[in-house]
């Protein structure tokens, strides 16, 4: 048996939320880091925030990348569960679930932030000889400080766990969302054959909902390929200058390839925070007028529809929200 079950709007409104805000965060977080990066670029030298303004950029960089790849990871992994496992979305996915994704998600970047932060400090240049003894205050530079080798494993570590990882995590997700998709439409296919010249209302709920369901393959291809695409440039920043032998003959040519792909990691890098909520706001109508609301404090109400049907078909039962039958549940 094939069973459509309406969920209560307003538990689906009250997760979509506190998802919301989950992109809210990087993007006003990225803000104040892409102005501390702008000012550095402007001045590099001398530093003027001191030691304890050196860890704290270094630190915010950090977090503010760990957790966007963890937010798209968790709403990846909600999602699964809201379109694979409906049934138990409808008790696993909670108010509290979330807070406590949110929370986890944020405390994992925190954590995970400390050890390349702690490698770095403020680096100043030692007085020219015959001027005295200590360093020149005009060059300090908020810089590595610590042995090479510890910050190249870190890179190499964090690019493992924090892009190749999520990374085939996601595209494995998205795969059983797919025949998940496929799967549906083909007992909807039956479904349609079976009924067919019985009732036409059936028949044009079918081809909205092949409609609905066409539009969510296509927006779950777009965001697995927008999420490699604007990390990819990030890791291979990163692994680069960690490989990179600064003693090797060979290492101006490199350093020349380097900065450009330094500065095409640097603009995916804040296109990341921003591109999440721009594709479900074009792809996603439910997403769109709940975040116009929180953006706005302007209270949505949903146009009513009439509730789902119940439907016959092999063994299956799946629950969607009462105002959005089979359209994506982008932010369970």
């Amino acid at each position: 048996m094939y069973i459509t079950m309406p969920i209560p709007p307003r538990v689906v409104m009250t997760e979509m939320y506190i998802y919301i805000y989950i992109y809210i965060y990087p993007c006003v977080l990225n803000c104040i880091e892409c102005a501390l990066a702008l000012y550095e670029m402007w001045s590099n030298y001398p530093f003027l925030f001191g030691k304890g303004g050196c860890y704290f950029k270094t630190f915010l960089f950090e977090t503010v990348c760990f957790a966007s790849i963890l937010n798209v990871t968790a709403l990846s992994v909600e999602r699964y569960i809201a379109v694979v496992h409906p049934l138990r979305a409808k008790y696993v996915v909670t108010r509290t679930h979330a807070k406590r994704v949110i929370l986890s998600v944020w405390s994992v970047s925190v954590l995970c932030a400390i050890p390349n932060t702690s490698l770095h400090g403020i680096f100043t240049l030692p007085l020219p000889k015959g001027k005295g003894v200590g360093a020149m205050s005009t060059s300090a530079t908020c810089m590595l400080v610590k042995p090479r080798w510890m910050y190249n494993l870190i890179i190499q570590i964090t690019t493992l766990l924090f892009f190749l990882l999520p990374m085939l995590t996601i595209s494995v997700l998205y795969l059983l969302i797919g025949m998940q998709l496929k799967h549906e439409k083909m007992l909807q296919v039956l479904e349609v054959k079976a009924s067919l010249g019985q009732d036409s209302s059936s028949n044009v709920r079918s081809q909205q909902q092949k409609t609905r369901r066409q539009q969510v393959t296509k927006m779950l291809f777009v965001l697995v390929v927008m999420f490699g695409i604007c990390w990819a440039p990030f890791h291979t920043d990163r692994l680069m200058w960690s490989f990179m032998d600064q003693k090797s003959s060979e290492h101006m040519k490199i350093f020349q390839v380097y900065e450009y792909v330094h500065v095409i990691s640097g603009v995916f890098f804040y296109l990341s925070s921003a591109i999440n909520p721009i594709l479900y706001n074009l792809m996603s109508t439910r997403f769109r007028e709940m975040f116009k609301e929180v953006m706005c404090h302007h209270k949505w109400h949903p146009v009513p529809r009439k509730r789902s049907l119940t439907t016959l078909s092999s063994t299956t039962m799946q629950i969607v929200p009462n105002n959005a039958a089979l359209e994506l549940p982008c932010c369970y």
